[in-house]
């Protein structure tokens, strides 16, 4: 006998997902400032300019790499980067698991260097969704995750 567990999915809104995309955003450029201030100490040679590849900045060079990497990690094991744990959203497989690693790098890759055409494709081509382009190529969608209390728990506040 085959069961089906029912679940209920809410999606993200854009807002929500924006400003975790933002806190995200703001994490790994200061990082990267971090190393890219150290390595300008270091002899010309070994100084690189990360941040910016002919002016486009967040989406390519370094950033955009690092950025990569940092959601296929966050949300490849954990299923969520650090704004999306501000703002309990996760990203899941359209049944709600875990998505694997490769369709979290494959969504990664669209957030860190097309997010604008990315975004685009999916308001329009799938209006409603809530889906970007490479959310719809891998499978993945962004759901609101509200930390809940264990159960059977209770939390108590000492007085004063």
């Amino acid at each position: 006998m085959n069961e089906t567990t029912h679940r209920t999915l809410h999606l993200a809104k854009w807002e929500t997902r924006f400003f975790a995309w933002l806190i995200d955003i703001i994490l790994v450029a200061a990082v990267v400032e971090v190393f890219n201030q150290a390595l300008v100490t270091l002899p010309s040679v070994l100084s690189v300019e990360f941040g910016t590849v002919g002016g486009f900045g967040v989406f390519f060079g370094a950033n955009g790499f690092a950025l990569f990497v940092y959601w296929t990690i966050s949300e490849g094991v954990w299923g969520q980067s650090a704004g999306k744990r501000v703002l309990d959203l996760r990203v899941t497989d359209r049944r709600g698991d875990q998505p694997s690693i490769l369709a979290a790098a494959g969504q990664a890759f669209g957030k860190a260097f097309f997010l604008p055409l990315d975004c685009l494709v999916g308001w329009l081509a799938m209006e409603g969704e809530k889906l970007r382009l490479t959310n719809k190529l891998t499978n993945t969608i962004v759901v609101e995750s509200p930390s809940e209390d264990p159960e059977g728990v209770e939390y108590v506040v000492p007085e004063e």
